[in-house]
């Protein structure tokens, strides 16, 4: 059905040429240029941020392992001092190796081996 008010009329453009819209090229790339130019920067903060915070990370782990160190040395230096005492060495000595202060017989002068 149709309607009275509507009627069908011809398209006459047979006349009409396709132009290209330089300005639209150019808003175009202005665009793009301005999309990668955020995206670059936005990349770019975001690598940062990431190496800041495997430094940060690093720097942590670094620091533990140089808290477990320092306390290893001190237990080391603890354990030099101790070891190193005379009456310490020598019960170690009697103990262990069986070892006894030399008797009159057993010790020889400087003196006794010079011709």
């Amino acid at each position: 059905m149709r309607s009275p008010h509507a009627y069908h009329r011809p398209v006459a453009n047979a006349y009409l040429e396709r132009v290209r819209d330089r300005s639209l090229k150019r808003e175009l790339l202005a665009m793009l240029a301005a999309v990668l130019a955020l995206g670059g920067g936005l990349l770019a903060y975001t690598w940062v941020h990431t190496e800041t915070l495997r430094v940060a990370y690093d720097i942590e782990r670094l620091e533990q392992q140089l808290g477990r160190l320092e306390e290893q040395a001190r237990a080391l230096r603890l354990q030099v001092s101790s070891n190193t005492q005379p009456q310490r060495i020598e019960a170690r000595a009697r103990r262990e190796l069986g070892m006894h202060p030399p008797s009159q017989e057993q010790t020889l002068y400087f003196e006794e081996l010079l011709p």
